[in-house]
């Protein structure tokens, strides 16, 4: 007979806690095979495609899209092990479980990759085909019946998002009054949301027998200001959870100074006049960071404040900030420091393009150990970055413009930019952060100063 097995919301590692499906790639009904992936999420770094461990018909789906599952929530259940071509003793008792065994399920596909925590993905190509209507499971489609109200609780409250912890501790709500909706009671933020929504809710009319208490308009600003409300979810909510922990957690400073840039833009113009693959200017300002970092390793380091240490990394893994429709994202190249300008160049074109799609890993948003934050595209001057926590320092660069400058003891229009670094105060003194910078701007003044320390 047919197993009906549930798959779960996978760890999708990084610490993520929760995902919002953006859609669905299989429908109740659907023949899946192993490692097929069954939905699309998008978490706080990326979208990603989720495989399924089981081959078999889909029975179930579990939320719908646009929704947010928490790990460890149902997508999917599935009825796998159904034989080829089973008795009649076989197919009553299948039907009278409430499920129709499906005439073949897929294989099951050995070898597979590790691509998720705990779930890998094949080479077998993907297989999906519709099933007879009288083969299909008579399961929910958007999700499992309400379980029952339980009874006041006692003990641990049945939540496994930190986030939906802090959802209803900001608003002074207790989590043991609510009744979850998720499996086996598990409450989930759509939970919390409706819990603080009932409670913003005013009162209904008052009757001649129970009159309510009068409210004003004052109050009833105050309980519920107008305006349009945003959810801190997605990229915009990891986003906002990082900015704050960085200004929370981390003493920072900040230093700035205008450089002369006409040098480094003549020497960028003669690389690219010579043939082969156009170098980029941010591929020149990395190359720079990188040489700065290797003579200043305190700004390439974090700090352990459980251990009370300042740990100074080897690798310099250079994130770089990257706006797209999805909001504010941070590519990280890897090894920026055994790299050269035409290979820099090239990684930085292709995580921009991977940003721009969506298409960024986990894996590529997460790791640097610095960053470069080039905001002169947005047509401004200066910044005042935030520290990417956790890591120590952050090199901020306005955009490139004529401006009056004396040059060689005259007063001439030179290409100036305005470079600032915010740096972690408890790893190092402003006189080391005063040097790391004074050393960008000399490079990028006068490039022969890289070439000498190289």
């Amino acid at each position: 007979m047919a197993q009906v097995l549930e798959f779960k919301l996978p760890d999708l590692g990084e610490g993520l806690t929760e995902a919002e499906i953006v859609r669905w790639l299989v429908e109740v009904g659907d023949v899946v095979a192993v490692d097929q992936p069954v939905v699309e999420v998008e978490t706080a770094k990326a979208m990603v495609d989720v495989p399924c461990p089981y081959a078999g018909v889909v029975t179930a789906r579990y939320g719908e899209e646009g929704s947010e599952l928490p790990v460890g929530a149902p997508l999917i259940t599935v009825a796998v092990g159904a034989p080829a071509s089973g008795g009649p003793a076989e197919v009553a008792e299948t039907e009278a479980a409430g499920t129709r065994a499906p005439e073949a399920s897929a294989p099951r596909t050995e070898g597979s990759g590790n691509v998720l925590v705990g779930y890998g993905t094949s080479d077998a190509p993907a297989r999906r085909r519709r099933v007879r209507p009288e083969q299909q499971v008579l399961a929910p489609v958007n999700g499992r019946p309400a379980p029952e109200a339980p009874e006041a609780v006692q003990g641990p409250v049945a939540v496994i998002s930190p986030l939906v912890r802090r959802l209803a501790r900001e608003n002074g709500l207790d989590l043991r009054a609510l009744t979850g909706s998720g499996p086996d009671g598990l409450i989930l933020r759509a939970d919390v949301e409706h819990a603080l929504r009932a409670a913003a809710t005013p009162a209904p009319a008052a009757t001649a027998t129970s009159p309510a208490p009068a409210t004003t308009a004052a109050t009833a600003g105050a309980a519920a200001p107008a305006g349009t409300r945003v959810p801190l979810k997605g990229v915009r909510g990891a986003v906002a959870d990082k900015l704050s922990r960085s200004r929370t957690e981390i003493p920072d400073a900040t230093c700035w100074v205008d450089a002369d840039a006409t040098e480094l833009m003549r020497a960028r113009t003669a690389m690219n006049s010579a043939g082969g693959p156009k170098i980029s200017l941010i591929a020149l300002l990395a190359r720079i960071c990188t040489a700065a970092l290797a003579r200043f390793p305190e700004l390439n380091s974090t700090v352990d404040t459980a251990a009370r240490e300042i740990v100074r990394l080897d690798a310099v893994h250079l994130g770089f900030a990257a706006q797209t429709e999805r909001g504010l994202v941070v590519p990280v190249v890897k090894d920026a420091h055994s790299r050269d300008a035409e290979s820099l160049s090239a990684e930085f074109a292709r995580l921009t393009e991977s940003a721009r799609t969506g298409s960024l890993t986990p894996a590529e948003l997460t790791g640097g150990t610095f960053t470069l934050n080039n905001y002169g595209v947005f047509g401004v001057d200066g910044s005042t970055p935030i520290i990417n926590h956790p890591e120590a320092a952050m090199l901020g660069v306005g955009r490139i413009v004529p401006k009056p400058w004396v040059h060689e003891g005259e007063l001439a229009v030179r290409q100036v930019v305005q470079l600032s670094l915010t740096f972690d105060h408890r790893v190092c003194d402003g006189g080391t952060a005063g040097g790391f910078l004074r050393y960008v701007a000399d490079c990028v003044e006068q490039p022969a100063v890289l070439l000498r320390t190289l």
